[in-house]
């Protein structure tokens, strides 16, 4: 293994002389898809959760290493991030790179539902991709500036536990970002858009109850139950519902809740998420759930006590940059399926529930649009969008009509389906890099709109407070 990416580092250096156009750039990623393609896929393999992202960030560390980077392991307190670099000086332009997978879906990929035997977690969001691609990237613009002799820097950001982890919030906190001038980011997808658009800001946590435990036949009324606590304060929280803004989300599960039903439970836990488009809203709602928690727990007499695990901004669009990352998406195009992929496809689309999307819109570019108020999820690259102008994009990654965390995103992921859309974004994400450090004006306008919509008075403070990185979320 070793011999084979030190003849790739020999093999892009050697094209890194020869560059000189980002036409170069784009054929020297394409160059590259069947190492890239190996790599995504060994990490669809690995499917390892949040701060448990091992061997994933170290195969990404060993590609970005072996091309030229230096790297930084270890930041921002957790074991799984790490920071490589390329160059020097100004501008130091930042791309973002996830690899983490979420619990519970594991999937084969095959076009129904199969899992992978001796594995629980897949990479349901498609972070095998999107670090990958954003390792692609980094590596071509390395190239390209050596090859055109350019200054400046390229620093690619290895950025566990995104899932509810909030990992990139520490490495904002830490101060990671506050040299950098730009920073672009990408998400796989069942479509391909460079839209400017928002993201909902997110505090979750784990609740405690303890009890005391019992016979639950023979002696319930020495007992105490913690179950009953996370029951009620479900209740409150689900009544509560009707009372919060339309935008607002709550989620909850409940990961511990006895184990036995004849035992009072003495310790019962309940996992929960606020979302809103505004985060002081999302801190409004937060307090009004830890009252129900307290409140249930008064009334159940049992004890509470909560762990904030994670807590993400909003996400703040920039149009000036949003519309270079659009135009060289367009430059760079979307791609067909081979007879194989259609057959893939038209056999997940036959799960979906509602009517999908034609699958020629993998070879479509939506409509550049500004969405500032839309919400679609959470996301820790919120939280750098507020210290940093921010943009990225998504790409059809997943069969059109895909929803994300779902089988279907981690079946395609693992395919060539996957690997094409990985590809595309690779090369609109490095093109637009390439745009930055040949017009600096570019730099300027992002800032003068991040600075006119974050305004003077503005002060970053993220919604986790002081605690360290949640290492243990996942367990």
């Amino acid at each position: 293994m070793k011999k084979l990416f030190f003849a790739f580092f020999l093999l892009s250096s050697f094209g890194a002389w020869a560059q000189k156009s980002k036409q170069d750039v784009v054929k020297s990623i394409d160059a590259g898809y069947g190492k890239y393609s190996d790599v995504a896929h060994r990490i669809w393999e690995f499917a390892e959760v949040g701060y448990q992202e091992t061997k994933s960030s170290a195969l990404l560390q060993e590609t970005l290493a072996h091309a030229g980077f230096k790297i930084e392991k270890g930041v921002a307190g957790m074991p799984t991030a790490f920071v490589a670099s390329y160059g020097s000086g100004k501008p130091v332009i930042g791309i973002l790179g996830e690899f983490d997978a979420l619990p519970g879906v594991s999937q084969d990929a095959v076009p129904e539902i199969k899992k992978v035997e001796g594995r629980s977690a897949g990479h349901a969001c498609g972070h095998h991709l999107f670090g990958t691609a954003s390792a692609a990237a980094a590596i071509a613009v390395k190239d390209w500036l050596i090859a055109n002799k350019k200054g400046g820097t390229i620093r690619f950001y290895g950025t566990p536990a995104e899932e509810g982890g909030s990992g990139k919030v520490y490495m904002v906190r830490d101060g990671l970002f506050k040299d950098v001038d730009v920073v672009f980011h990408w998400h796989p997808g069942a479509q391909n858009s460079a839209a400017a658009r928002s993201s909902l800001a997110n505090k979750s946590g784990k609740f405690r109850f303890t009890g005391i435990a019992s016979h639950a036949a023979a002696a319930p009324e020495r007992g105490r139950s913690a179950l009953d606590g996370v029951e009620a304060m479900n209740d409150m929280v689900n009544m509560m519902r009707e009372h919060v803004s339309s935008e607002t989300r709550i989620h909850y599960v409940i990961t511990r809740g006895g184990e036995a039903p004849n035992v009072v439970p003495a310790f019962a836990e309940v996992y929960y998420y606020v979302r809103h488009p505004q985060r002081d809203v999302v801190k409004e709602v937060w307090e009004r759930v830890t009252r129900a928690a307290q409140g249930a727990a008064l009334g159940t007499d049992t004890q509470v006590e909560w762990e904030i695990t994670g807590g993400v901004y909003d996400m703040l669009p920039n149009e000036a940059l949003a519309r270079v990352v659009d135009t060289n998406l367009r430059v760079v195009g979307g791609y067909t399926y081979s007879a194989e992929e259609k057959a893939f496809a038209e056999k997940i689309q036959k799960t979906f529930t509602t009517v999908p999307p034609p699958l020629t819109s993998t070879n479509a570019i939506s409509e550049f649009k500004i969405l500032p108020g839309a919400g679609y999820g959470s996301t820790d690259v919120g939280d750098i969008s507020w210290v940093v102008p921010t943009a990225g994009l998504s790409t059809a990654a997943w069969v059109p009509g895909t929803a994300a965390h779902s089988w279907q995103a981690v079946a395609a992921g693992g395919t060539t389906i996957g690997h094409k859309g990985m590809m595309m974004a690779a090369k609109t994400l490095a093109l637009s890099i390439i745009d930055v450090y040949t017009n600096p004006t570019l730099v300027e306008s992002a800032w003068k709109e991040f600075k006119s919509k974050t305004g003077a008075d503005f002060k970053y403070e993220s919604l986790i407070g002081d605690r360290p990185p949640a290492l243990n979320y996942r367990d």
